[in-house]
């Protein structure tokens, strides 16, 4: 104290004045230690996502978001293609209590948007001027209250899970400035090109704030859509709806017969001979297509034309082949959409689609249309498809 009072006041407002930096220094670097990166306590799987189970019901959820797509190289697709859902890009999130949302994002392309009211999930894409309805199934009647989820409850799941796929422990982490969780799943035999998946919800409230999937040896995801900024409260029923420009055109999707909401009996056809008495042309089916084994073969229609859809392999590294009679309408394109790359299968023209997931080839032969999809590289649809005899 004596030295203190001996000090001049210059050199006295100096320190003091130099002690209120370091102090307000260290504060602003302890706040943002903490307001910057909160993550919650560690805790076991299980247990994390029973209390997300548990947590009490949000009224409602409005977020900033932002979508990663990063499937398709640039300038890929037909056309331009560079839609918001085909390129990605940030927009926002509304979603009500009940379930009903609408999800929109913003690009130079124009703007993108999905929506349900519970009934129907509409998707509108600015850029095509189009928006696509789906019927959605039917949910089962809800009981008046509903029962808590418990902790045997949620092994039983993990156990089943654990089966097909590995699983990680709850990582705590931060996402869009929340305390989270974070798991990662992949699978354990063939899943194709998939690496992992992840998916991480909000430690307090128990919401999701982010998907993502990864493709085999890939550290960044090629699909992502994750909340950047969030807050709970009433959504008004305005901003659950899309507002559709007049003109658009509106495109109702139909489900498949034979899944929830087909409205046809003979999907249930299954076996080979037994579809090809419904067909009207000769189906291609081997017992063995690029190496794969058939595992089924199904009856389906598409527009009104009965058609087959035949499954070889299994797991996520499968080829579905779908095959129906060519379309006779004037001005489509042969063997697929136009713009895509074009590939030769054994003297027919058809069109491919590579993606980092997965490919999807077209073609048409003898008056039937085929299509061959797979989570496998483009070499192995080409030649699953040149082997359709």
């Amino acid at each position: 104290m004596r030295r203190l009072r001996t000090l001049s006041s210059r050199r006295l407002l100096a320190i003091v004045a130099a002690v209120a930096v370091l102090a307000a220094t260290a504060a602003i670097a302890q706040a943002g230690l903490i307001g910057a990166d909160p993550k919650p306590e560690p805790k076991a799987l299980d247990r994390a996502i029973l209390d997300a189970a548990n947590a009490p019901a949000v009224a409602g959820i409005s977020a900033r978001i932002s979508f990663t797509n990063g499937l398709l190289p640039s300038g890929s697709l037909p056309n331009g293609g560079e839609s918001a859902l085909a390129a990605g890009a940030d927009g926002r999130l509304w979603m009500a209590r009940d379930g009903r949302f609408r999800l929109e994002l913003q690009s130079d392309a124009g703007d993108a948007q999905i929506a349900s009211d519970g009934r129907t999930l509409s998707i509108y894409d600015a850029s095509a001027k189009t928006v696509y309805r789906v019927a959605m199934p039917e949910e089962r009647p809800r009981k008046a209250e509903r029962e808590p989820a418990t902790l045997a409850d949620v092994r039983r799941g993990l156990d089943r899970l654990a089966r097909a796929w590995t699983l990680s422990g709850a990582k705590p982490t931060s996402t869009a400035g929340r305390p989270s969780y974070t798991v990662r799943i992949a699978p354990k035999d063939d899943g194709g090109l998939l690496g992992a998946g992840e998916l991480a919800w909000d430690a307090v409230k128990g919401v999701p704030l982010r998907a993502a999937v990864y493709a085999q040896d890939s550290t960044e995801p090629v699909l992502e859509l994750a909340v950047t900024d969030i807050s709970f409260g009433q959504v008004p029923d305005g901003d659950l709806r899309i507002a559709v420009p007049a003109g658009t055109e509106i495109v109702d999707v139909d489900p498949p017969a034979g899944h929830p909401g087909g409205q046809h009996g003979d999907a249930g056809v299954a076996g080979a001979e037994a579809v090809q008495r419904e067909l009207g042309f000769r189906l291609a089916a081997p017992r063995e297509l690029a190496g794969l084994p058939r595992q089924e073969v199904r009856l389906v229609r598409l527009d009104g034309s009965t058609g087959a859809l035949s499954v070889y392999g299994e797991g996520l590294g499968g080829i579905l082949v779908l095959q129906h009679e060519a379309s006779r309408d004037e001005g489509r394109p042969a063997g697929g959409m136009a713009g895509l790359p074009q590939v030769n299968i054994d003297g027919a023209t058809g069109t491919e689609l590579a993606t980092a997931l997965g490919t999807m080839v077209t073609f048409e032969r003898g008056g039937v249309s085929y299509t061959l999809v797979g989570s496998v590289p483009p070499a192995a649809v080409e030649n699953a498809a040149r082997a359709l005899r």
